[in-house]
């Protein structure tokens, strides 16, 4: 296999990264705008970045993502993009006709310094943005951070440009959810709906990228959120972001520009997160927990006590990012279940790393940022094996060069489906969790068991 020769002494590297856990934040700033409605995703550097940056959402939703770019060429690489970018403003309005255009940077335009800014008021002084129409930026620069940081940025910069405070009545709470699947946007929308909570969620990005297949070809599918609600936002009662590498950065602009507060938690994974969550938006809009919420949460701590016997003493290894990884590690926690690993290609933070030990134990081994990559992963699971590896598609070589049953989850996935449609948040997501651990621990214990092991019922 790919990685057989992976060592199983782990030495120090300063500038090497091998098998990143994570990709970049242009990924993540595209897959932001496309949770607005009638927006269209503007790379400002060369064509071939922004066919990686469609290419990866496309081939993770199997689902066409448009975009379009500045089409950096020598010119622009030398003496800057401004030209580039005006005149694909006054070309994309005239063209495509969207809403909005949310314009990120990549590695070219970043080193070159474009004034995004300054590029942008100037097509508006020149009448190149349309009335009504509207144009916001997020610096996302690949060499720094990674797809995480590139959505908190392209959110911060929907805050920054539409985010606006009037005099009207504050009655709606602001929903920030974080780099998450649309299953799982939906999912915190039925939520707060079924709580009958007023809200904004902001970006959304469900029936965008797994809408119906209707035989027409839509430009902006009929989802993401509106510009008149992005606007609205800064009228909000109150802000509640998910995750925290995700969604702090959107959620305290709001605060300071509009002065709407704010509470960021841990993604509403496993039952804990969950009740948190819940428990949250019943304490800032004053309303009571419904009996439908109820019978979810006591279906799935019904599951978890029925099968516990099967995830007790297991141990896991994790790969993915911050924000799934430390309410994951505590859904595993509460079914007895040992973290040994949890890696993360995105820089976050003594905080992480306290939380995750706090979680996992103290014994847990927790890496971050550009040395945390894949490779590492392997050279700790060849050191001591856990019964059960989380991460992405990647992740799939280092599961069969060492026997460990792989459950997919986050970013990037290309060879399952699935992950589209049925969300991982809220009771009904860590049901859906249950059910898949499950089923990978149990088949490979009807795997390994001798005749005389192999039970009908386990």
């Amino acid at each position: 296999m790919l990685l057989r020769h992976t060592p199983i002494e782990i030495s120090a590297r300063g500038a090497l990264t091998i098998n990143p856990a994570k990709t970049c934040q242009p990924v993540g700033a595209m897959y932001a705008a496309l949770g607005i409605h009638k927006c269209l995703p503007h790379s400002h550097g060369s064509q071939g970045c922004c066919a990686y940056h469609r290419s990866a959402l496309t081939r993770h939703y199997k689902d066409p993502v448009m975009a379009t770019t500045s089409s950096f060429t020598e010119g622009a690489s030398v003496f800057g993009g401004q030209a580039n970018l005006l005149d694909s403003i006054s070309n994309v309005f005239a063209l495509y006709d969207p809403d909005v255009i949310a314009v990120h940077t990549t590695c070219l335009s970043e080193v070159i310094g474009d004034d995004m800014s300054q590029i942008i008021a100037k097509a508006e002084r020149e009448g190149k943005i349309p009335r009504g129409k509207r144009v916001f930026h997020a610096n996302t620069p690949s060499f720094k951070g990674s797809h995480v940081t590139g959505f908190a940025n392209m959110v911060q910069g929907m805050v920054s440009a539409c985010a606006t405070r009037s005099e009207g009545p504050r009655r709606h709470v602001n929903l920030i959810p974080g780099f998450v699947e649309p299953s799982d946007m939906a999912e915190i929308r039925r939520i707060v709906e079924v709580m009958g909570v007023r809200h904004i969620l902001f970006p959304d990005t469900s029936e965008v990228v797994n809408g119906p297949l209707t035989g027409k070809f839509r430009m902006y599918p009929r989802g993401g959120t509106t510009l008149a609600d992005l606007t609205r936002s800064g009228d909000g009662l109150f802000t509640v972001g998910l995750g925290r590498a995700a969604s702090t950065p959107a959620a305290k602009l709001l605060d300071t520009k509009c002065k709407v507060p704010c509470e960021v938690l841990e993604l509403p994974i496993g039952v804990r997160a969950t009740d948190a969550f819940v428990d949250t938006l019943r304490k800032v809009a004053g309303v009571h927990v419904p009996e439908a919420l109820t019978v979810e949460r006591g279906q799935t701590v019904d599951v978890m006590a029925d099968m516990l016997q099967y995830f007790h003493g297991k141990t896991v290894a994790l790969a993915g990012d911050p924000d799934h990884l430390l309410p994951l590690a505590q859904f595993l926690a509460d079914l007895d279940m040992r973290v040994l690993y949890a890696v993360t290609g995105t820089p976050t933070g003594p905080r992480f790393e306290r939380r995750m030990r706090e979680v996992a134990g103290g014994d847990v081994v927790v890496r971050q940022g550009p040395g945390a990559d894949l490779f590492l992963l392997h050279q700790l699971i060849k050191n001591r094996k856990p019964d059960l590896l989380f991460g992405n598609t990647y992740a799939k070589y280092i599961a069969r060069d060492e026997g460990v049953p792989l459950l997919r989850m986050g970013f990037p996935i290309y060879d399952r489906v699935g992950h589209q449609y049925f969300p991982i948040v809220g009771y009904r997501g860590a049901l859906r969790l249950l059910e898949r651990m499950l089923n990978v621990i149990l088949d490979q214990q009807d795997r390994d068991a001798p005749e005389e092991s192999f039970e009908l019922v386990m």
